[in-house]
């Protein structure tokens, strides 16, 4: 109720991002501003000016007091936390940036855009490392998978895993047909897709297979097109789910305790490493 008072002007589209070293949150919207919050005096405490155009999303450097934001001018600013001052404009992407990644180890800085391209970064030249071309369609998410040295991406053409730090394909996850706006995955390798029709497809992260489906259900009195998943993390614990959606709700999903382990018949697809 308090963050009300201060709120955007436009409505928010864009990025939450919430610091584990500080307790700061940060935020950005459609009207080009990176907000900082503090806390604990629940008020705005910073503004980072440089955005050209909205501002789609954030991610926190997990070691370095850097702050990484990228919107629809095709850039991603880096930012330093406590200056506000613009260290870096990563520049080459030609459309949207949709998603950034960052994390302590190379590549630092992973972004994926409407392009169709992934770009991997090298923090300290300010400069593209590697360009990962294989998506044939726009790229709205990206994740980090928590143990591993690996990440997914995701389009409307399919579900790509890649291998850090030159961005080596991994495979692909296909079968969700349609506009996939976000993804999530837990330490247990669970790797969840959610997209725009309101469906959520669960797959297991080590051998691509498309383990369950759901449908999220929309909220009483809302439209059926209003069922589309927007953004979706799971919890600390890794075991509940939690949605937004175009139906204005946030929901929370949690492991079925009652279910059985089942035999599978299932083999990969051959032919999923050859682009």
């Amino acid at each position: 109720a308090e963050f009300g008072k201060q709120w955007y002007q436009r409505r928010v589209r864009g990025g939450v991002a919430v610091s584990d070293r500080h307790p700061y949150l940060f935020s950005c919207g459609e009207d080009k501003q990176v907000k900082c919050w503090d806390l604990e005096q629940n008020k705005v405490i910073r503004h980072y000016h440089g955005h050209l155009s909205a501002v789609y999303s954030l991610s926190i450097h997990p070691t370095l007091d850097v702050l990484c934001s990228v919107g629809r001018d095709s850039t991603c600013r880096v930012w330093d936390m406590r200056t506000k001052s613009c260290i870096h404009t990563l520049t080459g992407h030609t459309n949207t940036v949709a998603d950034v990644l960052t994390q302590a180890t190379e590549p630092q800085i992973i972004t994926a855009s409407h392009d169709t391209t992934i770009r991997l970064w090298d923090i300290v030249a300010g400069k593209t490392r590697a360009t990962l071309t294989n998506h044939k369609k726009s790229i709205r998410s990206l994740v980090l998978h928590p143990s591993q040295y690996t990440f997914g991406s995701a389009s409307a053409d399919n579900i790509k895993q890649w291998r850090c730090p030159e961005g080596e394909f991994i495979q692909n996850l296909s079968g969700h047909n349609a506009i996939l706006n976000t993804l999530a995955v837990n330490q247990d390798g669970v790797l969840v897709s959610g997209a725009d029709n309101g469906t959520l497809h669960f797959w297991d992260w080590k051998t691509g297979y498309n383990f369950q489906r759901l449908q999220s259900q929309v909220q009483p009195g809302s439209l059926d097109s209003e069922a589309g998943i927007f953004a979706m993390k799971f919890d600390k614990s890794g075991s509940r789910l939690i949605t937004c959606e175009t139906d204005k709700t946030i929901k929370i999903y949690k492991e079925d305790e009652s279910a059985l382990e089942e035999p599978i018949n299932w083999k990969p697809d051959l032919l999923r490493k050859k682009y």
